[in-house]
Order: C-alpha cells, then structure tokens, then sequence
C-alpha cells in the first residue's frame, strides 16, 4: 500500500509544485508582489482551507502515537486505518490533478528555460523525498515525512526559488549588458521610452503605428515591459534597419525605471499617468512617484532630450513644472490645465464616443487643427492617441499625416475589445489588466450603451492604503453605470457594495460570484437582445471564452 501512497503524494505534491512556480512566475519573481498576493482572499485560502487543516490534524495525530510507539503495538486494523487515510487523500488529490489536466484548469509556469530549471529541481527534491519514505518501515514516521513535507510545500518550492534567484540575477544582469552594449552602437537609432500606471501598452501600440508610416519601427511586444523583456527584444530583433525603438517601461519598486533606462538610454521619455496601482509593492507615493511617475525616466534622458506629459493626471502636473529639458504636454481638458498655470501644446476637443469609434478634433499651440476618426473603443484612448500625436509631431510629421496614419490602428490595439455573440450580446473584453483609472474608463464607455450593463470583475490589488477609498470610489461609478455588478475576488467586495449602493443600486444586483457555472447561469437568466457585459480584469480565462459563446 505504501508504494500506492507514494505514487499519489508524487503527483499531488508536484501539482503544488506547478502552482507556485506558476504564482511565482506570474509575479515576475517579485518577492514582494509574491507576498503580497498572501493579503487577499484568494492566497490567504492557500494557506487556510480545509485541505490543508485536515492534513494538518491527521499530521497530529501521526505525531501523537510516535512517542508511545514502543509501549502500544500499532498494527492490524490501526495500521491499516493510518495507510487508508493516507491513500484516500493522495488519490483524491490525484484525482484532482487529472481532472484539471482534463479540463485544462491545471495552474502551471509558461516553460521558459528558468521555469524548466526550476521545474527540474522541485522534481529533484520530490523524489528524494520519494526514495528516503521508501526504505521507511514504520509507518508513523512514512506518513510524518510525506505530510510534513506536503504541507511545508509552498515554503520549500518558493525556498528554491529564492536560493536559484541570485543566479538569476547574475545570469539577467549579463544578459541587460549586452543588450545595452548591443543598443548603444545603433548611434542613428531614436529610442523611446514610455512609462506610467496605464495607458503604455496602447500608447506603444498607437504610436508605432503612427511612427512606421514613415520610419521602420521596433516596439516591445506584449508583456516585454521589464528587464528581460526589453533586454531579449533588443538581442533578438533590433537592428542596422531599425530608425526607431519604443519601449514600454514598468516597473514594482523604486529605481526600477532607472535600470531599464540604463539599458535602453532613451532619447524621448513618454509619462502617460499615474494612479496607486502597485502602491503596495513600492511602499510610498514617494517611491511610486520615482519610477512610473517618471522622474527617473526624466533623470535618464540626455540634455537634449524631450520628455511628454499627460497634462490631465494630477501628480504629473508638478513634475511638468519641475523639469526643465525640453518638454511637451498634451490634454483632454485645456481648460483645466490653464488652470494650474500650464499652457498645452497638444490638446482634443468635440470628442464623441460611438459603439466602435471615436472622433475627435486635435489643435496644437501652433493654430494647427486636424480631424481624427478611429476605430478604437472608449474615451480614455484619446489621451494615449494624444500622446502618440505629440510624439509622432516632433518626428516631423503633420497633423494631416499623422491623422491618416490613425486609420491605421485597429480595435486589438486598444485596451478594450468589443465581441458580439451568436445570440446577440455585446462582450467587452478588458480583461488584460485592470487599475483604478481603467476601470472607470471602461465604465464611462459601458454608458453609451443604451440597454442593460453588467459588470464582471475582480477586486483589484496592490493598492496598498488607499485600496479601500479605491473600491468605494468603483462601487459608486458602478452603480451609476450597472444594472448588475458580479464581483469575483471577496478583498473589497464590501467596499465596492457600499459604494454601489450609496449611488442607487439594488443591494441583490451587487453580488459576490467566483463560479463560472453560476455566473453564467446568472447572466443568461439577466440579459436580453443588445445588452453588454463588461469583463474588467483578470478573471478566468474559462469565463471569458464561455461568455463569448453565448
């Protein structure tokens, strides 16, 4: 029986193993994002579920009969009783392994050769494990290791991590030095660095667009927004042929923008805003303020550089003050703008919002005056466009041609997607990533719609403090804008339901939902013909892709 027993430990201890190098992975090996993900609701039942009570107390009740082992005879139907507990758990937990492999619900890193490493070396250590509880003939102490170590799991995978961690920074910081010596000989290559809380990925995707009507353009592709991302971009697609490079700049603590900027050395600097997304992880304002407020970006750029400004976010306003290297702003409220005292160079006016368009009028402090349509969802992307127009305007292309250029971009490029499914509902798909000012963007265009509006959502993270001044603030654009809210995460559910209330909305139309199955049953039984919903956020990819087949 103990051979079966073992067998079954492998693969559940391993589905751990997958998950947390997964969790560890999707934080970007972060230590701080890593914990920081045991403060919701989600990871605190990682670590306190009945799974884990339960094996916690059969582990005791190993541990209680060890002591008097030599005086009791533990053998016959009590030694079969401990082996039947510990072959029920691990082939039930077994069972669950095969069945998310079936469903393909299994939690597992993208195989990257770090990934496989570490991969290989959380197997290494199972089957060591494996190999000593073999030779084990008492049974107390066979069930003590394997449980021990089951339970101590999260801690020993994530140990192997961080021991692996110093060599991986070793291996990044050689692999961020030839990128950056491979970048600083391209002497004739423009580079462009593009930071802030949100809007970069657009602003990127809408830029290069603009830029390749007249330049041969390279831009970071999804997600390739740090150290290694950049860093394996410029070595492995930049080069002699390439006038311009942009890339996209984040950043979870202070000083992280000035090593990628070390590495990229940025001629234009791109600020598109700044929220308390990642709060948390930074620990201040201060620190946020340093590295995607810009300031470190500002920092990096040369003497003759140029740095462009969202005139719209309250805390870049200061900062626009504050430099004094050439510089740019651009704005949706010139009037607002004014004034704090500062004159824009840039700015939209007569914007109107249709179900796949936007149209606009842009003027410069030039007298110049150009009308632009394009095929992107929401009001919010006007301030991403202006900041590619300002951008793209000291390239030296006018505003006729950069206008033309923008019926170019398409709806992908955006934030926000917009499907119909077969049985004539809207999806609007927002689901890469969700902040503060996003959410309430993708609210603001969910308005137009003229029949009912669900929202779906997680309650946002890392915003430290102000997480809950944040979710009430939601909750009450949420009840102006929704004739139903299914929150998906339980953090500050409440604090979105306060919110939501305080603005109208029926207490049964704010519902906390973390089941696909129901949330779907709810949603069919809610919606008619032309009714939205808004998927806001990381929720399951399972969802979103069963919502689009409705």
């Amino acid at each position: 029986m103990n051979y079966l027993i073992i067998i079954f430990w492998f693969f559940s201890v391993f589905k751990n193993a997958l998950f947390y190098l997964y969790l560890w992975q999707l934080k970007e090996y972060q230590f701080y994002r890593f914990l920081d993900h045991f403060r919701t609701e989600k990871g605190k039942r990682l670590i306190f579920n009945k799974i884990i009570i339960l094996k916690i107390f059969i582990l005791f009740f190993f541990l209680l009969f060890i002591p008097f082992q030599k005086t009791i005879v533990i053998k016959g139907f009590l030694l079969f009783f401990l082996q039947s507990i510990l072959l029920f758990i691990y082939f039930a937990e077994f069972f669950i392994f095969l069945f998310k492999i079936f469903q393909k619900k299994l939690k597992k890193p993208v195989l990257t050769k770090k990934a496989i490493l570490l991969i290989s070396l959380s197997v290494f250590f199972i089957f060591l494990i494996c190999a000593y509880s073999i030779f084990l003939k008492n049974i107390l102490y066979f069930g003590v290791y394997l449980l021990i170590f089951d339970i101590l799991s999260p801690i020993i995978f994530s140990l192997i991590v961080l021991i692996l961690e110093p060599f991986s920074i070793l291996l990044r910081k050689r692999i961020m030095r030839k990128a950056e010596e491979k970048i600083s000989n391209f002497k004739e290559l423009i580079t462009i660095g593009i930071t802030g809380s949100f809007g970069k990925t657009s602003t990127k995707e809408f830029l290069s667009t603009i830029l390749s009507e007249k330049f041969n353009v390279l831009k970071t592709k999804e997600h390739q927004n740090s150290e290694m991302g950049i860093s394996n971009c410029i070595l492995n697609e930049l080069n002699l042929n390439h006038q311009v490079f942009i890339a996209e700049m984040g950043a979870y603590r202070k000083g992280g923008i000035k090593m990628l900027a070390n590495i990229i050395k940025p001629k234009i600097g791109i600020i598109t805003g700044v929220n308390e997304q990642h709060l948390a992880t930074f620990g201040s304002i201060e620190n946020l303020l340093s590295a995607e407020g810009g300031k470190e970006l500002i920092e990096s750029l040369p003497s003759d550089g140029l740095v462009i400004f969202n005139g719209d976010n309250k805390y870049l306003k200061d900062l626009y003050k504050e430099t004094f290297i050439l510089k740019r702003v651009y704005s949706v409220n010139k009037l607002d703008l004014e004034k704090a005292g500062i004159e824009p160079d840039f700015w939209a006016e007569d914007i109107k919002v249709e179900k796949r368009f936007i149209h606009f009028t842009v003027k410069n402090k030039n007298n110049e005056i150009e009308y632009f349509t394009i095929n992107i969802l929401g009001a919010h992307n006007v301030s991403n466009i202006l900041a590619a127009i300002t951008t793209a305007y000291d390239f030296g292309m006018s505003l006729k041609e950069i206008s033309q250029a923008c019926l170019k971009i398409k709806p992908e490029q955006g934030s926000i997607h917009l499907f119909e499914t077969k049985s004539g509902l809207n999806i609007l798909d927002s689901s890469y990533s969700a902040n503060p000012d996003g959410v309430i963007a993708d609210l603001n265009y969910l308005s137009i719609y003229p029949r009912k509006k669900i929202i779906i959502m997680p309650c946002l993270i890392e915003l430290g403090k102000v997480s809950k001044e944040i979710h009430q603030k939601i909750g009450r654009k949420i009840g102006e804008v929704c004739d139903l809210s299914i929150i998906t995460t339980k953090d500050r559910y409440e604090d979105i339901k306060k919110g939501a209330i305080e603005s109208g909305m029926k207490e049964e139309n704010i519902i906390f939902d973390e089941n696909t199955d129901t949330i779907l049953k709810r949603i069919k039984n809610f919606v008619s013909v032309g009714d939205v919903v808004l998927i806001e956020g990381r929720v399951s990819k399972e969802l979103v892709e069963r919502l689009k087949s409705l």
